[in-house]
């Protein structure tokens, strides 16, 4: 079962380490012991958590639009399928039925407002019945850069306040802020991000608190977070989830309300 990973864009730094996959599954022992409600599935918890990556296409294709890439419209069905607007302090762009940057059938209004000043730059995104897919994404994600990307060191934070609704009909709101961080070393080991941040995501009628605890920590040379804590709070009920010692390895611990400790494997 895979738990967590970290999906870097080598094309635009700007969106380095933004995906966080976290699964955990408990056994049926477990649930006889603390009760049905104390349980986060695996599906609940990649759906929580998915969400970065349901927008990840479309941040994609703002940041593209964002660097006035030639590639970022490359692929489009046809010359008349974007209208594209730009000012001194943001943009607008509407597709119909456009292939963007290798992705089908997007739809709808992208707005960006953005400011710079010194090391730090910041935009906001109000996206307006943006469809990519059939994901389609309302509401708006904002975010601060600080240190430049040619820097030893950065930092990011993404403020959301979004709308997504899967192509199956599932609503999935979001809100809430995560801050990535990343250092360049001198080997993979050496390089290290961080995620930390507090978000509220909402499915159907189930809420889900995110807080991390402690920092969580990775290096590019494991593919898992190796140390680190969270909470992930179901309707109000906390489990406690702790990634280790630093260690590269695919094991994490579940700690339940009542101090019942679980260790499960990051992989099938």
């Amino acid at each position: 079962m895979n738990m967590t990973k970290l999906k870097r864009n080598t094309q635009n730094l700007l969106w380095t380490l933004t995906v966080l996959l976290l699964a955990i599954s408990c056994s049926s022992d477990k649930e006889d012991a603390i009760g049905d409600q104390a349980v986060l599935s695996q599906a609940e918890l990649q759906q929580i958590l998915n969400t970065d990556e349901l927008a990840g296409v479309a941040d994609d294709i703002v940041t593209g639009l964002f660097m006035n890439s030639s590639n970022a419209l490359t692929g489009k069905t046809n010359p008349d399928c974007y209208v594209a607007e730009y000012s001194d302090t943001g943009f607008s762009v509407t597709f119909t039925n456009c292939a963007v940057d290798g992705n089908e059938n997007v739809n709808g209004t992208v707005m960006v407002t953005y400011t710079s000043e010194g090391e730090t730059l910041s935009f906001t995104t109000t996206f307006d019945n943006f469809s990519v897919d059939g994901i389609e994404i309302n509401g708006t994600r904002s975010y601060v850069f600080e240190g430049l990307v040619d820097q030893e060191a950065f930092t990011f934070t993404v403020t959301s306040d979004m709308t997504i609704t899967l192509a199956d009909g599932t609503v999935i709101d979001e809100t809430g802020s995560k801050t990535f961080g990343f250092s360049f070393g001198d080997t993979l080991e050496t390089s290290v991000f961080t995620i930390d941040g507090n978000w509220t995501v909402s499915i159907d009628e189930n809420t889900y608190a995110v807080m991390v605890d402690t920092t969580l920590e990775g290096n590019l040379a494991c593919d898992y977070l190796t140390s680190g804590v969270m909470q992930v709070s179901k309707n109000g009920l906390a489990v406690s989830v702790d990634f280790g010692d630093g260690s590269c390895d695919n094991i994490a611990t579940i700690i339940y309300p009542d101090g019942t400790t679980e260790e499960v494997e990051l992989d099938d």
